[in-house]
């Protein structure tokens, strides 16, 4: 029973709701222990450190999402590439899959450490990030970017094993690297008081664990491919495929990264207070939106899988199942929020006037997440499929012509003497709106169904 619990899963057989909630559950809970390395690390410099700390965390997180954008675009590549042949049975083209990606993962990480680490100070500058938080950002930037080598690699293999049906072996990497991590947050910043530095190690080298795990159990699934140094030799066909279907993932999550990056710099302008708020916001919704980004990837593996062996009237049903499902999580979350949305945010400060700011930024949000499920979800299933353009455009759509000009547009309209940035709500209500457009476009592009025209195995 362990090693099947330990195994890749076909879910192109049972009931679908069945399959997607056992592959869901597990990839839950690891979603959370992943979320817990930005939260502990926000946890333990605001109270060991100060609120000028967690502001500086804050303020570094979008440039590092930005920055791993093309890791993550690589990840959801290889997802859909080894789901679907994996449901087709193809032993050769899954082998190739897997060891290009590893490959390419190489290439891309001694590359980004070359090119981006010199610019993280100006573009810092550029953001109008505070002074009196400016070093602690770059610090942060500089060694999450050294290590960058773990997160790359940990988003790369789960990555390619979920592909195969495993979000198990995954949950368990995790805790694994997320107690490790919560260990070294408290020894480096409580113990040595490295401050903000020291929480950018633990995680570096939690992560590096983990992925390092996800190397070991890739290499004893010798039945089901063959990692062997001929396969890590890039293949054009292969390597087109991945970048085909990666770069709109990566792309989506850029132009979301470049947008919260555009905003920060509004959000830098209401000061200190403002920037920690957000941070509180940020790590709680990470958490909120767990449940979403879970049943999005679930539902990948899953349109793979059925994709790949060409049963799509079982498609369109697990989508209609997993959705549902989705969205009655989501409902749930909410309500907790708004009900003990104070004591949540109490755990990152011991100010009062901090806690309330960020319980009334919250608000705001709340009802988003349920149009995230949707959006998630649905997204899911045309990823899962192959098709990955359409996922993009609504982002790129939502996200730049909608959100940015709504924030700086109600920043602007609300502009008084007390207020020379006008009201700081601008930031939640632009994003509240995005959630709300996205779930409906995602909506009507899903039910026009040219996603099912997209397989890479026809």
């Amino acid at each position: 029973m362990m090693k099947s619990l330990f195994a890749p899963t076909d879910m192109r057989e049972g009931a679908p709701w069945k399959g997607i909630l056992s592959f869901t559950l597990p990839m839950l809970i690891g979603n959370i222990a992943q979320q817990l390395y930005s939260t502990v690390d926000s946890i333990v410099v605001g109270k060991y450190v100060g609120d000028n700390a967690l502001a500086a965390v804050g303020s570094a997180m979008p440039i590092l999402n930005l920055l791993l954008v093309l890791f993550i675009g690589i990840s959801a590549g290889a997802s859909i590439m080894v789901a679907q042949y994996y449901g087709a049975r193809n032993r050769e083209a899954l082998s190739h899959t897997i060891g290009n990606c590893i490959t390419v993962t190489l290439i891309a990480c001694v590359g980004l450490i070359i090119i981006a680490t010199p610019l993280i100070r100006p573009l810092l500058r550029l953001l109008n990030t505070p002074a009196s938080i400016l070093e602690d950002c770059a610090g942060y930037l500089i060694i999450s970017l050294v290590g960058i080598a773990g997160m790359a690699f940990y988003n790369i293999l789960s990555g390619i094993i979920r592909g195969m049906g495993d979000s198990v072996s995954v949950l368990i990497y995790l805790l694994v690297a997320t107690v490790i991590n919560i260990f070294l947050d408290i020894y480096f910043v409580a113990s040595l008081k490295m401050g903000v530095p020291g929480v950018a190690l633990a995680t570096v080298i939690a992560q590096l664990i983990s992925s390092v795990l996800c190397l070991i159990k890739l290499s004893k699934m010798r039945e089901y491919f063959d990692l062997k140094l001929k396969f890590l030799k890039p293949v054009g066909s292969y390597v087109k495929t991945l970048i085909r279907l990666g770069l709109p993932s990566g792309a989506t999550q850029a132009i979301m990264s470049s947008a919260m990056i555009i905003v920060q710099s509004l959000t830098n302008q209401f000061g200190e207070m403002f920037i920690a708020a957000n941070v509180v916001v940020m790590r709680v919704d990470g958490f909120a939106m767990m449940p979403n980004f879970s049943f999005g990837m679930a539902l990948t593996t899953y349109a793979g899988q059925n994709v790949g062996a060409g049963l799509y009237d079982r498609v369109t049903k697990g989508a209609k199942q997993g959705t549902l499902m989705a969205v009655v999580c989501s409902a749930a979350i909410t309500g907790i929020i708004l009900l003990f949305g104070k004591y949540l945010m109490g755990m990152f400060t011991d100010t009062p006037a901090l806690v309330e700011l960020s319980c009334d930024l919250m608000k705001i949000l709340a009802v988003g997440y349920i149009a995230m499920a949707v959006t998630q979800s649905l997204s899911g299933i045309m990823r899962g499929a192959g098709d990955t353009m359409t996922p993009m455009w609504i982002s790129l759509i939502t996200t730049v012509l909608v959100r940015i000009p709504i924030a700086y547009g109600i920043s602007w309209a609300t502009t008084t003497p007390e207020l020379p940035h006008g009201q700081s709500v601008c930031i939640q209500i632009s994003l509240l709106i995005t959630w709300v457009l996205g779930a409906v476009l995602t909506a009507i592009f899903y039910a026009r169904g040219k996603w099912k025209t997209k397989a890479i195995q026809q």
